[in-house]
């Protein structure tokens, strides 16, 4: 176990001392071996956070067997956005980072596999998955600024399981397999069956991530992202969309239309997909895989849209990807 807090003088991680309980001191090294502020609402009752930091898969696997409450982290770019309800949940975390079976990218038989670690930056950055998964490389641009691509990981995307999480309507459309590991080993789960509701994951109790795999598509697939959110970048979807698919003999053979923002979970758009599938690209076809595309969905009222506007929204991205088509 290791405790997390400002460090003691050498910068070393360390019990705190006894002076953090006592009169905090003034001055500019006032902070030197106190405790990590975290300010407002947000200061955690009780002292600090014990973390586990193991150095390979099996090691991660025990831990999480005899402790279930360890929560797994690895970027944590997204805690403090949970608010308090999430820090105060955390007496003790397991800090993923360190283990080199999760992080990587892999050209494997068949696909790509990507360790669930992996940072987005490095994602957009490899040229496997620019040559083969361009839409996954385009997702991991949209996450946010360079700082949190640089922390924010794949399988952290995926288990934080945020219905606007900007890759995970990818990994639906390019039909990706998920591998996660417990004490009972790994186990596959199709990524179409990993949500199972709001925030909550097909993910049993000590289980974890592993990597994910991403078959390639045949020659001549197509493949679109579009994302709408306030700004350019740097912003919370409001509707994410990403698809792929064939055409045979000048019809749509096959598409794989997946969407976010307009759930409670990343969803595959069937009835689109199946409306389409068959025809000719056009206007006609992009005109009806929009209109069934915005039948289908529930999206929400919030803060940051209205579900009539994602909608809307909805409709219209999907008419333009389906007419992207036809070139």
């Amino acid at each position: 176990m290791r405790r997390l807090h400002a460090g003691d003088r050498d910068h070393r991680l360390g019990p705190p001392p006894a002076q953090s309980r006592a009169e905090p001191r003034r001055g500019p090294g006032g902070a030197g071996g106190q405790p990590l502020p975290v300010h407002g609402d947000l200061r955690r009752a009780g002292s600090v956070i014990a973390a586990v930091r193991p150095r390979s898969l099996d090691e991660a696997v025990r831990h999480l067997g005899e402790d279930p409450a360890l929560v797994p982290t690895a970027g944590c770019t997204d805690l403090m956005v949970r608010g308090p309800e999430a820090l105060h949940r955390m007496d003790r975390v397991i800090d993923l980072l360190g283990v080199p079976e999760l992080r990587g990218i892999r050209e494997v038989e068949g696909g790509i596999e990507i360790g669930s670690t992996t940072s987005f930056s490095e994602i957009r950055r490899s040229a496997a998955v620019r040559a083969a998964f361009p839409i996954l490389a385009e997702a991991a641009t949209m996450v946010g600024g360079w700082q949190i691509q640089n922390r924010a990981t794949l399988g952290g995307n995926m288990a934080n399981a945020s219905p606007a999480g900007d890759s995970l309507p990818v990994l639906l459309a390019l039909d990706a397999v998920v591998v996660v590991a417990g004490a009972q080993g790994l186990r596959e789960i199709p990524y179409a069956d990993f949500h199972i509701g709001y925030r909550r994951t097909a993910l049993r109790p000590g289980e974890i991530v592993a990597r994910v795999r991403l078959p390639y598509l045949p020659a001549g697939a197509f493949q679109a992202f579009r994302k709408v959110g306030t700004r350019e970048a740097q912003a919370i979807s409001k509707v994410v969309v990403a698809l792929a698919g064939r055409i045979e003999e000048g019809r749509i053979a096959e598409l794989r239309l997946a969407a976010g923002s307009v759930a409670a979970m990343p969803v595959r758009l069937r009835a689109a997909e199946e409306a389409v599938r068959g025809q000719a690209p056009g206007p006609e076809t992009a005109d009806l895989a929009g209109r069934e595309a915005a039948r289908e969905v529930t999206p929400i009222d919030d803060v940051r849209s209205t579900a009539d506007y994602r909608r809307f929204a909805l409709e219209r991205v999907v008419r333009r990807m389906v007419m992207g088509i036809a070139g």
